[in-house]
């Protein structure tokens, strides 16, 4: 593959920043779009994002910001989508620049309400984007802890092993571990699941349980996102790989999880809506449960865990009274 083909980021929020900063390690120039025209002109002026990962400077010789989706797509060979996913298809709706031919990535961890289908699907399905032009980039990795150089390990899921490869090759440096994989739709399933998980990790410590319980809690989660994640894509597959079990811990148990962070809340009596006003980023797990669950209504997967957090969030069920039990159903 052409080692001069040109990046674009999609998105401007913590992740969106993460990704554009292990790019500049390796590359002249990324192209980033966002749609804050002030955050824009802060990076150009003080050389690092407003609002996300403020301690990442940025040489802004090597960026080409844009506020423009198109102008920033147009020029690019490979793009890699970090916004979230509620509100990925309106994004969408304003690119009038033709995708084909184009490699698209996809960083977010999410479905897409509109569609309940996840991203690559979505591509695939709506954008006549082939599956050997999509991949999915996965954890285990916090935004957080690239902005500090701290030792983090990215998956790149491709059935193009060869496009997996290459891209994996601009997001390593000595602080990121690349690996990849073909399983491009149980990659993106277990990075939707992991963070409704995390929900309910957040929620049990809100409520006051505490590690034994927590233990018995992620080693459920575990084996319910394999019986899920088998019933939408049935192939050969380990979830103890980090891509699946990895991500799901680091996503429970992180001081930076924004999912468990809002299950939390929750947890120690926040309604919904007020968890939701009071964090400043979304927390993607919210949306995920929705889509999760009615997916899981026509596929039929036993799902305690996610049942659990669907009726807290969307029938208002006592979370105190739901997590007894489900206690009771956990082993």
């Amino acid at each position: 593959m052409e080692n001069n083909k040109k990046f674009a980021v999609i998105g401007g929020g913590s992740w969106a920043t993460a990704i554009v900063k292990m790019l500049c390690e390796n590359l002249d120039q990324v192209g980033w779009y966002m749609r804050s025209v002030y955050a824009i002109e802060h990076i150009k002026r003080n050389d690092h994002n407003p609002s996300y990962l403020s301690s990442v400077e940025f040489d802004v010789n090597q960026l080409k910001l844009s506020n423009d989706i198109n102008e920033i797509v147009a020029e690019a060979d490979v793009c890699i989508f970090a916004i979230p996913s509620a509100f990925l298809y309106t994004e969408l709706e304003n690119l009038t620049v033709d995708l084909k031919g184009k490699i698209i990535f996809s960083a977010i961890k999410g479905i897409v309400p509109e569609t309940g289908l996840i991203v690559g699907e979505h591509f695939n399905e709506h954008y006549n984007i082939p599956f050997e032009d999509i991949g999915v980039l996965t954890g285990p990795c916090h935004a957080e802890e690239v902005a500090l150089e701290r030792l983090s390990y990215l998956t790149i899921a491709c059935a193009d092993e060869e496009k997996a490869n290459f891209v994996a090759s601009k997001l390593s440096s000595d602080y990121i571990n690349c690996k990849t994989t073909d399983d491009i739709i149980g990659t993106e399933y277990a990075a939707v699941l992991k963070n409704i998980y995390a929900i309910a990790a957040g929620i049990a410590h809100g409520l006051g349980y505490g590690d034994n319980f927590q233990s018995v809690l992620m080693s459920n989660s575990i084996r319910e996102m394999k019986r899920f994640i088998k019933k939408v894509h049935k192939m050969k597959r380990n979830i103890n790989d980090s891509a699946y079990l990895g991500d799901l811990l680091v996503t429970g148990y992180s001081v930076f999880s924004r999912n468990r962070l809002f299950g939390n809340m929750l947890g120690k009596g926040y309604t919904v809506r007020s968890a939701q006003l009071e964090m400043s980023m979304i927390a993607e797990g919210y949306y995920a449960t929705n889509s999760a669950y009615k997916i899981n209504s026509e596929k039929g997967a036993r799902t305690p865990i996610l049942d659990a957090v669907y009726s807290i969030l969307y029938e208002n069920k006592n979370p105190k009274k739901v997590f007894k039990k489900l206690a009771d159903k956990l082993d």
